[in-house]
Order: C-alpha cells, then sequence, then structure tokens
C-alpha cells in the first residue's frame, strides 16, 4: 500500500471477489479520515463497481485501486491490465420476468454497474495507461452533482 504525501491511497490487489470487500474497508476508513461522510455511501458503491469490475476483467491478475482527492472532490480509479473499456448495457426497463432467479443463473443478471457510477458520480471515464492497460475513473465532488460522463 502507498499512501502518497497528500494522503493518496494507492494499493495494488488481486483480481477475486474477495478484493471487492478490502478496497470497500480502505475507501471507508480514508474517507471518514477526510470527513466525506456525506458522500460515504455512494463512494463505496462506486468502489464496489469498479473494483468488480476489474477483478471480472482480469482475474487472478494484478488490479490497482487508487482513491485520492483534489478541490473539486474525489477520484475513484481502478487500473487493469485488460484492453476493453467497458461499455453499460442499453438502459431499459426491467421487470422481474427480465432476471432469471434460478439457481445455477442467479449471479448472471449483473452488467449494470456501469449506470450505477453514471448516476452518483459527477464525471466517470476510462483513460489508457502509457505503461499498459487502462484506468476506470470516477469523479465525486464533495458538495454534490451527478450525472456527467465524459
Amino acid at each position: 500500500m502507498v499512501m502518497t504525501a497528500t494522503g493518496d491511497l494507492i494499493i495494488p490487489l488481486l483480481g477475486t471477489p474477495a478484493t471487492v470487500g478490502l478496497a470497500r474497508t480502505l475507501a471507508d476508513a480514508w474517507m471518514c479520515k477526510w470527513d466525506y461522510f456525506h458522500i460515504l455511501d455512494d463512494a463505496l458503491l462506486i468502489v464496489s463497481e469498479l473494483v468488480t469490475n476489474a477483478a471480472y476483467e482480469t482475474p487472478h491478475k494484478e488490479i490497482r485501486f487508487q482513491l485520492s482527492r483534489d478541490a473539486q472532490g474525489v477520484i475513484i480509479a481502478v487500473w487493469d491490465s485488460g484492453l476493453g473499456v467497458p461499455r453499460p448495457k442499453p438502459l431499459r426497463k426491467l421487470t422481474l420476468d427480465d432476471l432469471d432467479l434460478s439457481e445455477e443463473a442467479f449471479d448472471d443478471n449483473g452488467g449494470w454497474g456501469l449506470h450505477i457510477v453514471q448516476a452518483l458520480a459527477t464525471r466517470c471515464g476510462a483513460t489508457h495507461d502509457p505503461a499498459g492497460g487502462k484506468w476506470i475513473w470516477a469523479r465525486m465532488s464533495v458538495g454534490g452533482g451527478v450525472g456527467q460522463v465524459g
């Protein structure tokens, strides 16, 4: 784990489902330290979605979780070595009939997380890393404002 001079968090993790809980725990500690209680729940949901996507894209490989802040707010970013940039599913109204709730397919109803991130973040996007892989990031304003993708 690296804590920068500005108090930001950057940590390499292994892309597994358990990593999501660790990233949420670390984000919770940093956000509370920064007194950002008013955006904590939304930030933890974004952390969950971004880390889950990275672990799914590159299972059992290194991912990197970064939580930083600046004058505009908080940046949640996750790096993975995968080439593909995640794309949200087309929006449509879902009913319970659309979901396959059978035991063997129960975990196959995902894919809506990027819509959640877009709804909660002030801005979000993807940036290719010159050293390889990509960063998927979301910015949260500490004063409010949601929904702009860029």
